[in-house]
């Protein structure tokens, strides 16, 4: 393994990244203030760019320099750049950000959904309406072609009696008495009490 010196650098050189990185893992506090000034604004824009919620992004950073500072021993340079190795902490912290909080959300909207539980028996009720369907149907077919064309055309299409008198060509009068006439029918054919 190719190890950087931990000398200090030539006057008048700022010291690589790399050799920083050495020296953090030996606990050097200003070799890490130098990292911090390096890499923190990739890191931030990094991850940024990964949550987009700016509470989230903020504290994921400051995350990854705590991991920085935690585990700057792993840093190995021959397997790649410090800055590589920064940026992959970085993202690997964003990333497990992200699936944290789908997971939370998900596990959210599983325990809402299951306390949901519907007031009634929504099988139960559309098999209901569609008996009660079938049942005024037939009872329709029950009433005189009069009654039930004014009945449908009164009580499906909304017409007025007016409306209903002029499309059969009927008094209005005779419209009123058959409709009522129907409903009578379909009352008691529907078992319905008064």
């Amino acid at each position: 393994m190719n190890e950087v010196a931990p000398f200090p650098p030539a006057p008048g050189r700022e010291p690589l990244l790399e050799e920083l990185l050495v020296r953090v893992a030996r606990g050097d506090q200003e070799a890490f203030g130098r990292v911090y000034d390096r890499v923190s604004g990739p890191v931030l824009g990094l991850v940024r760019r990964v949550l987009r919620d700016p509470a989230q992004y903020e504290e994921v950073a400051q995350e990854v320099m705590v991991d920085l500072w935690r585990t700057a021993a792993r840093f190995q340079p021959d397997r790649g750049s410090a800055m590589a190795w920064v940026m992959t902490l970085a993202h690997r912290r964003a990333v497990d950000r992200v699936r944290s909080s789908q997971a939370a959300a998900d596990r959210e909207e599983r325990a809402a959904s299951r306390g949901h539980a519907p007031a009634f028996d929504v099988v139960a009720e559309q098999v209901e309406t569609r008996l009660e369907r079938e049942q005024v149907r037939r009872c329709l077919r029950t009433l005189t072609e009069l009654q039930r064309q004014a009945v449908t055309m009164a009580y499906y299409r909304g017409c007025t009696y007016r409306e209903v008198a002029e499309l059969l060509n009927v008094p209005l009068g005779t419209v009123k008495t058959r409709l009522r006439d129907g409903l009578i029918r379909l009352r008691d054919c529907l078992g319905v009490t008064a």
